[in-house]
């Protein structure tokens, strides 16, 4: 069976077929955050975000989801030099991840033993690259820590790998300087969260009606541009 190839993944207006939409948002940053939780639970290191998240809740007070939230806040600020203006999607993106990781975190138990440790682990690596086509796939606008790549891109012309690559590696290591924890789940993290996306992003991507007529009339084109056999 052949898989849809992807649309543009832009922003789509925010009334347009809701009832599909809001939920998948919705449904792919609750699974995110959850996400992060299983790969905080397995104590075996977590993604470069996180690590900063990790070593900041070693100098405060705050739980790991109210800081996810507080970096979130962070990057968004970080959007207003660069002229980058957030939507209904970047906003959904800080207040869910903080809750559900938060709520993931109380739900899993700590300490377990090994094998459970890298079942959470795999499960965690494998759920937060299915729960990115999802919530991406919705279209509601980026994340604020995806903004602030795909806007400081804009702004100096370098390449989004190269601007994200820089983004990762600072707050990774500021991340451990703080203490955040890095390990083989940073380094499985790295090397698989991006094929796992890409696999499923082109099940979840919605496309626009703009995008279907289109697809449609190059279709009606194709068939009466099609040679007729003898």
């Amino acid at each position: 069976m052949t898989r849809p190839s992807p649309p543009s993944l832009t922003y789509v207006p925010l009334g347009e077929h809701l009832r599909r939409r809001l939920p998948q948002l919705f449904i792919g940053l609750a699974l995110y955050g959850f996400s992060l939780s299983l790969m905080v639970r397995a104590s075996l290191g977590v993604n470069p975000w996180s690590v900063l998240n990790e070593g900041l809740e070693h100098h405060t007070s705050l739980s790991f989801g109210t800081i996810t939230g507080a970096v979130g806040v962070l990057a968004l600020l970080l959007w207003i030099p660069l002229k980058q203006r957030p939507t209904f999607g970047t906003v959904a993106n800080i207040v869910v991840l903080a809750c559900t990781s938060d709520l993931g975190l109380l739900l899993i138990p700590e300490h377990l033993a090994f094998p459970a440790r890298v079942g959470l682990l795999v499960g965690g690596v494998f759920l937060n690259g299915l729960s990115v086509a999802v919530y991406v796939g919705a279209r509601f606008g980026p994340g604020p820590r995806d903004g602030l790549m795909t806007g400081a891109s804009a702004a100096t012309g370098l390449s989004i790998r190269l601007i994200r690559t820089l983004i990762e590696i600072t707050v990774l290591g500021a991340g451990r300087l703080l203490g955040g924890s890095v390990g083989v789940g940073t380094v499985l993290y790295a090397l698989a969260v991006g094929p796992t996306t890409q696999f499923f992003m082109p099940w979840f991507a919605y496309r626009s009606a703009a995008e279907r007529a289109a697809t449609v009339a190059r279709s009606a084109r194709a068939t009466r541009t099609a040679p007729v056999k003898a």
